[in-house]
């Protein structure tokens, strides 16, 4: 040993003894010098024990043990220099011959003779004499247990004396130990080490000899408790110290917890080493709980370095791990048993204050030491042993449990396991003490947040709140329970009452009044403490250990939550409309304030003003309240315009930003040395006191928010405040910042469970976690392109770590739908322009390769929880667009680990790409069904694209849309996202992928202004995909010939219209606004992919006995079912769908035998299967016909078909009826004629009225003017529905009053009010034209055109048999409206709103009603029961009145006299 070696420079003094024998030698040579020369070498050994004779004569005379024992040692080590010179300066050790030895031991036996005692007995005394010269201190100076530097040197030797005495048998242990204990004073410790440490006398010998246990307990007790105040000398003393500390504290541990085999011949030590380890326990909990305001004091450091005993490293294996464990948990039940003074009515009051941050540091590093040896359930049984066998400290237990919570994650199960067993346990024989154990454990838990265990709330309701509850089985129970929370209310914290009263426990009805007298007591109790359940807010974490936030916080967090609820929920919180009943006062002098402060509003109203609106149509907001607000608004921008400054709320405290500056440092510190055996307990505890400083910063004080499945967050443009940015830039930093020094050295798969920990404790304050979530989108998001490599890492491994723990993690509500954190980071990262893809690419890349990483080695299955697959397939699209190598197979497989590519700073961010694409593990992943990339999926990549800012060049990316569409997808199997080279499916795949990006890119943009899906279509790759599909649909067309030529078509009808069909049955499935607006969407998005393919796909050649004819059936269902709904105006598809089918007609009858045939047979069908079409073509006839004439002519020398030339004849005879002039109709039919005469009537600029138009035409006409009402009616529906000016209603109003008075002799005026009734031909197919929606509103064109006819007329009409019949179900159908609220779209613009019949119109509709039944003749009553059908759901007036005509008999019997007699 080091210290043992003498190192003085100065010169060495000559010990006595040494001087002696040269001064006897040098005087014996001077008188036989010359006979010595001569017989030397033969009387050698005869002169040295001449000589050792004469040094022990002279010795008698200068005789001094004492000093004798410190002289006699080896001589230093002497430094020579070997001939080479090589090894100069290293010492190498030459032993002199020395007879000190035996002139020691012959000294001691001369002088022990003399005395008459034994040799043994005369070592044994000088030698403790000399200790206790060691031991000695000056005066005034406080006794120490090391020894000095000199000190330590002169024990180095008599250690060396006495092992010379031992190898002589001139010294006796147990003699040594005897002298020791009857000196004055006892050793220091440091000797007594030094006596154990080189085998003289064992520090168990010592102890054993010793008769007096409690003198040599108190003495060990004490130098101990010195030996871990007093470091000593700083040069060697340190070391020294630790050296016994540790040698010690393993004796007392091995002695005192010895296993059965082990026990030694010793009795009393065991019990001497228990004693004194349990002193130094009881001081340290002593210093725990004394010291808590100087956490720093000398006591506390003391009681620190004593608790390093509890480090397993201390005994290096000189210990069992069995024996360890005894005493680890003798430890940990003293600890939970020491001075239990504290009644379970204190731990109630005070156990707020026990919290695993709260607690001293030196406890909680205690108890971290002493979990390191067993599980979770291991402990929690002990736990559970200890408190139903001791009476135990409570603080002492409650923040040993919140450290096992916090340390180990297993614990958390199996505390629930433990409180139910109590519960279970109480409920069963009426036991308090398991009843107050279990709340005042699971109170306990709650404390240390959400991520550690649930709130007291939930657990409470969770365990008393139903039926099936531990107390609702019997009355015997649930009187034990509501005695027992009875009992607690005096001591109870004000916080657990409020939960107790608002969440009370399950209680039968018969049984409520026992609930009430606790209710009763709790709010007395609370009123006692000032505590008013009435400004208590209405989202208020009833069990958060912090004082509530004052009212006026409160009710401003109340506000904010309730706003965030209702753009959620579309609706009014039921919270509010609760509190606005049955909470008025504070609703009312604390929340409407608080929502209703004064602010400049915004342009166009936000979710806050629209929650306003909202509260006061319901009758929420007093009327002078709101006017009084909208005021103050007012006021409040006049006063920014002006330029008078608005105070400004002040910012929280930054000490708190210290704080947590601090903790975070302390974590990196921590994360940066995890070779320590207890690294990742210390960093778990570390992140605890993190948490803990979070909770003060962003005080999370909403409950409710934990109850919520998913957190709102703005992804368009989110925005935080200063503090808020501020926090969550030292969340993020230090993350990145762990990562980085985690990374030095290792791999993120042995990296531990850091980042884990650090996700987790995020995610138990929701509200700090909503605000890093923001954060991080801004980053990613909105600034990725500026962040630099480092910044990328960093965020890429934190999504990572989110999405590791994504079951902890609440979904994102985007306002559109839900989705988790990882997927709405994947929909946002951009792919539309050069730089978004660079970063995108890099983003992916350093998230994939640390998700790879972190799992090298796992199985496919495994690696899944670690790699998203949004963002891998991100990496899939971008790869082989940005580098062209990787669109090549690879025979390379790359080998190399991941972290290599994540790590290498030469490597550019392409061949990061290329080395990530060619790794083993990442092909692994990319044939999983989940994260393969399909066509689909691809496509909806490159319409993102925008071709003005993409990364490659217009050639470019037709090349690569090529490789991609024919190489990789179109001959790929279906199982890997391919197309199995059918083209169908291909084309298939590109149609739905256009539609639902269309869709999409309309959602995301819904907050853009009008004419955004302009942009969308010429911002965006749509005209390069639509040309992808061209080609595609163009090569199955002339499949589609060939195999008509071939006689080989199987007819199944088109996939396009397959596709439509099935789209649009998944949009009807729901009939709401919404659904009306995506189908509107769909239809628009529909008919432009259908006008930009050939017009040839609208019909299909069937080869039918070998005679070639045109089929529409497809196209003609299509347009009755869909776009129908869908046109411009009722009645009139869009002028591109109409010309691109009649050009579809005309080139697919080429390929027939006899082109006009087959057009005019197609013009047939479509009078009797399709007449929109042909109203359509009447419509757009000025357009039409030369475009149609044009292309006839180019395809074919023959005159244009008969039908077409019906279609202009009608066109010049409507013009001619305009002007007086109509001859005989030139087709035979009248719907046509009608399309073409009403549609010419609505172009033509003169102020001619309809009626003198009709009266200009000569023929029986009846159906031609009831098709004429008929368009009329549609028209008036789509003023009154579209809200047109004034003039158009009026003259459409006009225009059908002008042709019912022409129908008044025909008998069929009111036919299109019944149509839709069975076996009304030819007007049945009238309701296939028009809108579902203006069917709907049929009762409302009744209504508002029959009540406007003259007198004469009316009573003409009214004599009609079924028109009192269509007059009641037009009146339902009124009532029908008014009820239910119809939503409706409007005008061209597509913005919605809610048309519903206005009460007016309803009672105009009654009264005219009422007349028309009090008018009526007879025989319109004739059919009674199809009346009484009709009448069935109407009003009681119109019933009663239509009941009075029913039955004229009954009525007059009301006159007769009565009899009497």
């Amino acid at each position: 040993m080091s210290y043992l070696k003498k190192k003085k420079k100065k010169k060495k003094k000559v010990p006595v003894a040494e001087m002696l024998v040269r001064l006897s030698v040098r005087n014996f040579k001077n008188k036989k010098s010359k006979a010595a020369r001569l017989v030397k070498k033969r009387h050698q050994s005869e002169n040295e024990q001449d000589l050792q004779e004469a040094a022990i004569q002279l010795l008698n005379h200068h005789q001094n043990l004492g000093d004798l024992l410190l002289e006699v040692s080896p001589p230093p080590p002497k430094v020579l220099c070997s001939k080479e010179g090589s090894n100069c300066g290293k010492p190498e050790v030459q032993t002199l011959p020395v007879n000190g030895d035996s002139i020691l031991v012959s000294a001691l036996q001369r002088q022990a003779s003399k005395l008459g005692v034994p040799v043994s007995v005369l070592s044994a005394r000088t030698i403790v004499e000399r200790i206790w010269e060691l031991s000695m201190v000056p005066e005034g100076t406080s006794r120490s247990v090391l020894l000095t530097t000199e000190k330590r040197d002169k024990m180095a030797c008599l250690i060396l004396s006495s092992k010379n005495l031992l190898s002589h048998n001139a010294f006796s242990r147990l003699l040594f130990c005897k002298e020791i204990w009857k000196a004055e004073k006892p050793p220091v410790l440091e000797v007594v080490w030094h006596l154990h440490k080189e085998s003289i006398v064992s520090l168990e010998e010592l102890l054993e000899s010793n008769s007096k246990s409690a003198a040599e307990i108190d003495w060990l007790h004490n130098d101990l408790r010195l030996l871990c105040s007093d470091p000593g000398d700083p040069t060697q003393g340190s070391e020294v110290c630790w050296q016994i500390f540790s040698d010690f504290v393993t004796v007392l541990v091995r002695n005192a917890f010895q296993e059965s085999q082990e026990l030694s011949k010793l009795k009393r030590i065991p019990q001497v080493c228990f004693t004194v380890l349990d002193a130094m326990l009881s001081w340290v909990l002593g210093a725990v709980s004394n010291d808590k305001q100087e956490q720093e004091s000398l006591r506390v450091k003391a009681a620190t370095f004593w608790s390093h005993g509890f480090d397993v490293s201390v005994y290096r294996g000189a210990i069992s791990v069995g024996t360890l464990k005894q005493f680890f948990i003798h430890t940990l039940t003293q600890i939970l048993t020491y001075e239990p003074q504290l009644k379970v009515s204190d731990a109630i009051g005070m156990q707020s204050e026990w919290s695993f941050a709260k607690t001293c540091p030196l406890l909680t590093s205690l108890y971290r030491k002493l979990f390191v040896l067993f599980t979770a359930e291991e402990l929690m049984a002990h736990l559970q042993q200890v408190l139903e066998t001791h009476e135990v400290n409570w603080q002492n237990v409650l923040s040993c449990v919140s450290t096992l919570l916090v340390c180990q994650v297993q614990a958390q199960q199996k505390l629930k396991d433990l409180l139910t067993h109590l519960l279970t346990s109480a409920f069963e024989v009426y036991e308090l003490e398991s009843m107050i154990t279990a709340f005042l454990l699971a109170r306990q838990a709650s404390l240390e947040g959400p991520a550690v265990f649930i709130s007291y709330s939930e657990w409470f309701k969770i365990s008393f709140g139903n039926a099936s509850s531990y107390h609702g089985n019997s009355k015997k129970s649930l009187v034990f329970l509501l005695k027992f929370l009875s009992d607690l209310v005096p001591f109870e914290p004000p916080q657990y009452l409020k939960v107790h009263v608002l969440h009370p426990p399950y209680v039968p009805t018969k049984y409520r009044p026992l609930l009430l007298e606790y209710v009763s007591l709790a709010k007395t109790r609370l009123a006692d403490l000032k505590v008013s359940i009435e400004e208590m807010g209405l989202y208020e974490d009833l069990s958060a250990v912090e004082a509530a936030a004052q009212p006026q916080c409160q009710a401003e967090q109340d506000v904010e939550k309730a706003i965030v609820l209702f753009v959620n929920m579309r609706r009014i919180p039921a919270s509010v409309m609760e509190a606005s009943i049955f909470r008025r006062p504070y609703y009312m002098s604390r929340f409407l304030p608080a929502l209703l402060s004064p602010r400049v509003l915004p342009d166009k109203p936000d979710s806050q003003m629209t929650f306003i609106e909202s509260l006061k149509k319901a009758d929420k907001i007093p009327a002078s309240l709101y006017s009084t607000y909208i005021q103050a608004c007012q006021k409040e921008k006049q006063r920014q315009l002006e330029g008078v400054s608005v105070e400004m709320k002040s910012d929280k405290p930054r000490e708190p930003l210290c704080l947590l500056k601090a903790g975070l440092n302390e974590l990196t510190h921590l994360i940066s040395d995890q070779d320590k055996v207890e690294g990742t307990v210390d960093v778990s505890a570390q992140i605890a006191l993190v948490s803990e400083v979070l909770k003060s910063i962003i005080n999370d004080s909403s409950g409710d928010l934990f109850k919520e499945p998913s957190i709102k967050l703005n992804v368009v443009a989110p925005k935080l405040e200063p503090l808020e940015t501020e926090v969550t830039d030292l969340i993020m930093k230090s993350f990145c910042q762990n990562l980085l020094e985690s990374s030095k050295n290792n791999p993120p798969n042995r990296h531990g469970n850091w980042a884990s920990l650090y996700v987790k404790m995020l995610c138990g304050h929701r509200l700090l976690l909503k605000i890093v979530l923001t954060r991080l989108l801004q980053l990613t998001c909105h600034q990725g392109p500026s962040l630099s490599g480092v910044h990328i890492l960093g965020l890429s491994a934190f999504v990572i770590d989110l999405h590791e723990s994504e079951r902890m993690v609440p979904l994102v509500d985007t306002g559109v739908h839900l989705v988790s954190f990882t997927e709405c980071v994947t929909q946002l990262l951009t792919c539309s322009t050069e730089e978004s893809m660079t970063f995108c690419l890099r983003f992916c890349i350093a998230a994939v390769s640390y998700g790879l990483c972190k799992l090298e080695t796992g199985s496919v299955e495994e690696m899944q929880a670690y790699v998203p697959h949004g963002i891998f397939k991100k990496l899939q699209y971008l790869i082989p667009r940005l580098a062209a190598e990787a669109r090549v197979e690879s025979v390379e497989d790359g080998a190399e680990s991941v972290w290599s590519i994540l790590s290498d700073p030469c490597l550019s961010w392409k061949s990061s790409a290329l080395a990530l694409w060619r790794h083993y593990n990442f092909r692994k992943l990319a044939k999983l069904a989940e994260f393969k990339l399909t066509f689909k999926d691809w496509v909806m990549a490159e319409l993102d694209v925008q071709p003005g800012r993409d990364a490659l060049s217009e050639s470019e990316r037709q090349e690569y849309q090529h490789w991609a569409c024919y190489q990789q997808y179109l001959q790929a199997c279906p199982d890997v996202g391919g197309c199995a080279g059918d083209l169908v499916t291909a084309c298939t795949v590109l149609i739905n992928a256009i539609l639902d990006h269309s869709q999409r890119s309309k959602t995301v943009n819904s907050m853009q202004p009008l004419g955004s899906v302009l942009c969308w279509y010429s911002n965006t790759c749509y005209t390069d995909i639509i040309c992808r599909l061209q080609e595609m649909v163009f090569d199955l067309e002339l499949m589609q010939a060939r195999a008509v030529a071939a006689g080989a078509l199987h007819e199944d009808g088109h996939f396009l219209f397959r596709l439509i069909r099935e789209r649009f049955s998944k949009i009807q499935i729901n009939q709401s606004l919404s659904s009306q607006l995506v189908q509107q969407q769909e239809l628009h998005a529909i008919t432009r992919i259908i006008t930009s393919l050939p017009p040839s796909v609208l019909l299909r050649t069937n080869l039918e006995k070998k005679k070639i004819s045109l089929k529409c059936e497809d196209f003609f269902h299509f347009v009755n079912a869909e776009q129908k709904n869908g046109c411009f105006r009722a009645c009139v598809l869009p002028y591109d769908l109409t010309v691109h089918f009649f050009r579809g007609l005309l080139s697919s009858s080429i390929a027939c035998k006899k082109p006009s045939h087959a057009v005019n047979a197609v013009f047939t069908e479509c009078y009797l299967k399709c007449p929109l079409l042909m109203s359509s073509a009447g419509f757009w006839w000025p357009k039409l016909e030369p475009v149609l004439w044009s292309q006839w002519s180019r395809l074919i020398e023959e005159p244009v078909p008969a039908e077409l030339q019906k279609m202009s004849d009608c066109q010049i005879w409507a013009r001619s009826a305009l002007c007086g002039k109509a001859g005989s109709p030139p087709s035979d039919s009248p719907f046509v004629l009608a399309a073409f005469l009403y549609f010419s009537f609505l172009r033509q600029s003169s102020n001619i009225n309809i009626g003198a138009v009709l009266g200009g035409i000569d023929e029986d006409c009846e159906q031609l003017l009831v098709f004429l009402l008929f368009f009329s009616v549609v028209d008036l529906i789509s003023s009154k529905l579209h809200h047109t000016e004034t003039m158009d209603l009026l003259r459409a109003k006009e225009c059908c009053i002008d042709i019912v008075k022409h129908l008044e002799d025909t008998g069929n005026l009111i036919i299109l009010f019944h149509v839709q009734e069975k076996g009304q031909s030819p007007y049945q197919l009238l309701y296939t034209m028009m809108p579902d929606l203006q069917i709907e509103l049929m009762p409302l064109a009744f209504y508002c055109l029959f009540p406007s006819l003259d007198q004469n007329l009316l009573s003409s009409v009214m004599k009609r048999q079924d028109f009192l019949h269509v007059a009641l179900q037009m009146y339902s159908g009124m009532v029908k409206l008014f009820l239910d609220g119809v939503d409706v779209s409007t005008s061209r613009d597509k913005q919605p709103s809610s048309k519903q019949v206005d009460s007016a119109e309803l009672m105009g509709a009654q009264q005219f009603l009422l007349q028309v039944i009090s008018q009526c003749p007879q025989e319109s009553f004739a059919y009674r029961k199809q009346l009484e059908d009709a009448c069935a759901d109407l009003d009681p007036e119109v019933k009663a009145a239509l009941t009075f005509r029913l039955n004229p008999i009954d009525n007059d019997s009301l006159y007769e006299e009565p009899d009497f007699l």
